[in-house]
């Protein structure tokens, strides 16, 4: 096996195809880089046919952060458990990859896709799945490929479109669409984007489906360059679970009884009414025939579910709960739904329902990211979270499968353009959604759900987002478009499809395709359905809660910024950090300084502006003419030192104490007195002079005494001071 190389130039960025000499003991493998972004790509598929009724596909993104010259942080020092963004990788390898296979590919495939560099300037995602496409087709797996990935960002100032945009043509982006298929179809989709109209979206669609078949072109001329080196690549055979016309037949005899099963609005009683039909009809099958064709079964049990909802729905126009196409499920909003909680809401659509709590922080409660792309954290964090009861089984509780994460991101990002900025709400803000029901979308109820919670958290928005999911089914040739799709719609369809919005445009979409006759007319068709459908769901909200409330609420922290000059945080945060945490100690509030002077304050019931006058107080630099009340904290024979601000000291003068000669600061201050000053001079070292206001007079016996000691000095009253100098003379002996 002799190393090969193909490089190529597509829309401005340069790629390199290599395998042969890397992992050459795995089934496929091939290197893909974009600048000098590089990841490895394998295959592996095992030798022997897995007993399941399901492909068992494996795909795994691992982050090494050598990639970017960075030691990992922790005890260990290695890599742990993937980060959400390599998650999000290992699911966007995922999507495209599953549907290629065969029908009834029983083999175990796994797909690694391993970090080398990632060069902080191209992103090492999207070309992962051409790297993966090629290992698998030089590894002689049968797929339909070949298959590839592209990103397709639009300048926000020219609307010029780009394709894999580095980072930095990223933050001039107000797009951010992720595409992934072959030449002739589109079969996964991740968007991003602020309020863009249907149609700017379709015609992005459309030039990265253009784009993509570039990049599967230059796959094919690298296996031309492959096979005339290393002779040609022979598929190789695998045993594929195939129907048996006999359980086929028999199965599907009971056609009527299982589009009856069907029509049932309740999906636990519609599932109990179908599992007990395939129960009647397995045991139509002696033991023999159970233990021969236990897989095929199966496999046909799910096929005459999955034929009789599609024919019920292209044939009749009705779904299995009665809707038409372009229903949607009845709709129930509560915001303000938990007490206490800075922000919640309850969304309800058919029988899937999610609870969504806000929680609002300080900024410096951020999500830190460790990743090797170049992104420090985020201040606006999305959870999902799909427990077993919400669909009523049971299972493991433990930490977020990829799906709730997937979710979880999409959630996020449909909300991220109508986030307020730092600088017009300074809070970091998490949104927990919990699904308590699933029938089917519940990504979009989190971000419906999500919306309310921000909303009762007097969270300004741009404008609420709401979102629905779409569904595809072709069969006998009709199509037919689905409006708020559930979860059996989703499983048996041939699409889902999720859009978020505005009334203004799109901010997030996801869609996964398994038909390979999506036109661009359907596509069209799903999105001007789909912005009825959202409109409807967002009148829907708007009724119960139709503005951000116009401040948070009591529990929730109340958080002021301010700036103070840079070289006055020394004085603000104090010797060993003595002043800041007085501060704290004595109001409650919270106080987070940044290098640049940019100070947030968090504190409920008043803290957080007794905080900030106390910190203005401390930088605030009196000026001449200024009149306060100050306290006396020192006292010298030249005068006294009044505190007019925290830290700030003037000196008051003995001679401007009282009216008339002082002879000791004593006879009129003392200690902890509080005197009325006004700033005479701030000279250019910042020492402050000080006039009494309101000068009382000399107390009686001070200047009393001090012409007392006079007098004892110098008795007589014509003595001149030239005879008081005078010498004392020596006499002779």
């Amino acid at each position: 096996m002799a190393k090969v190389t193909h490089e190529f130039d597509l829309y401005g960025k340069h790629y390199v195809l290599e395998a042969g000499e890397l992992a050459k003991q795995a089934t496929g493998a091939c290197v893909v880089k974009c600048g000098d972004s590089t990841v490895l790509l394998t295959a592996v598929v095992s030798k022997e046919r897995k007993d399941y009724d399901f492909f068992p596909l494996t795909v795994d993104f691992i982050e090494k952060m050598y990639a970017v010259g960075r030691i990992p942080g922790g005890y260990l020092k290695r890599e742990a458990r993937p980060s959400e963004k390599a998650t999000l990788i290992a699911r966007m390898i995922d999507r495209p990859l599953r549907p290629s296979f065969p029908e009834g590919f029983r083999n175990e495939v796994q797909i690694v896709a391993t970090s080398l560099v990632a060069d902080q300037i191209n992103a090492v995602d999207t070309i992962s799945v051409m790297g993966a496409s090629a290992a698998l087709h030089i590894g002689g797996v049968p797929y339909e490929g070949p298959l590839a990935c592209v990103r397709i960002g639009r300048n926000s100032e020219t609307g010029e479109f780009l394709v894999n945009p580095t980072y930095e043509e990223r933050d001039h982006s107000d797009l951010d669409l992720e595409l992934a298929g072959s030449a002739t179809f589109i079969s996964m989709l991740e968007a991003g984007a602020h309020e863009i109209s249907e149609e700017d979206m379709l015609s992005a669609m459309a030039f990265g489906q253009e784009a993509i078949a570039a990049f599967c072109e230059e796959q094919k001329k690298f296996f031309e360059k492959w096979e005339a080196v290393n002779g040609p690549i022979e598929k190789r055979e695998y045993i594929l679970d195939e129907p048996i016309p006999e359980v086929h037949e028999r199965i599907f005899a009971h056609y009527d009884e299982m589009s009856a099963a069907l029509k049932d609005a309740d999906k636990q009683s519609r599932m109990a009414k179908v599992a007990d039909l395939m129960e009647t009809i397995k045991a139509e099958f002696n033991e023999e025939e159970q233990e021969e064709w236990s897989r095929a079964i199966a496999v046909e049990l799910k096929s005459l579910e999955k034929h009789a909802m599609r024919v019920m729905v292209v044939e009749t126009g009705e779904r299995v709960d009665g809707r038409a196409a372009d229903e949607i499920r009845p709709i129930m909003v509560k915001p303000d739904y938990l007490p206490l909680v800075h922000g919640s809401g309850l969304f309800q659509r058919g029988q899937t329902q999610v609870l969504s709590i806000c929680t609002l922080g300080m900024l410096n409660e951020w999500q830190r990211l460790d990743t090797i792309e170049p992104v420090d954290g985020k201040r606006y964090i999305h959870h999902y979270n799909f427990p077993p009861f919400c669909t009523g089984e049971t299972g493991r509780m433990g930490s977020p499968k990829r799906r709730e994460i997937g979710h979880g991101a999409l959630a996020e990002r449909a909300l991220l353009p109508v986030i307020p900025s730092e600088d017009e709400f300074p809070y970091a803000i998490r949104v927990v959604s919990e699904v308590m029901e699933s029938n089917g979308s519940s990504s979009m109820a989190s971000t419906c759900g999500s919306t309310l919670a921000l909303m009762d958290a007097g969270v300004p928005l741009v404008r609420p987002v709401s979102g629905v999911a779409m569904g595809l089914i072709q069969e006998n040739g009709k199509t037919v478009v689905l409006t708020d799709i559930q979860g059996l719609e989703d499983f048996l369809g041939d699409m889902d499809f999720k859009v978020t919005g505005t009334t203004k445009g799109i901010t997030a979409m996801q869609m996964d395709n398994k038909a390979t006759g999506l036109t661009p007319e359907i596509l069209r068709q799903a999105l001007m359905q789909a912005h009825e459908g959202r409109m409807f769901i967002l009148n829907k909200m708007l009724e119960a809660i139709p503005a951000p409330r116009e401040e948070t609420k009591e529990t929730a922290p109340q958080i002021l910024s301010l700036s103070i000059p840079t070289d006055k945080i020394r004085d603000v945060i104090g010797s060993g950090g003595k002043v800041i945490r007085g501060i704290q100690e004595d109001t409650g509030a919270t106080v987070d300084i940044q290098e640049d002077g940019s100070v947030f304050i968090a504190g409920t019931n008043g803290a957080a502006e007794a905080a900030a006058e106390r910190i203005k107080a401390i930088v605030k630099v009196p000026e001449v003419g200024e009149e306060y009340t100050g306290r006396v904290v020192g006292i010298q024979p030249f005068g006294a030192f009044v505190e007019l601000l925290p830290g700030k000291d003037g000196l008051l003068h003995i001679s401007r104490v009282a009216q008339g000669r002082v002879e000791k600061i004593e006879d009129v201050l003392s200690i902890g007195d509080e005197v009325k000053v006004r700033v005479l001079e701030v000279d250019e070292k910042g020492k402050i002079s000080l006039d009494r206001l309101d000068k009382p007079e000399v107390p009686a016996g001070s200047g009393k005494k001090n012409e007392e000691r006079r007098v004892r000095r110098h008795p007589g009253d014509n003595g001149s001071s030239s005879e008081r100098r005078q010498p004392r003379r020596h006499h002779d002996a």
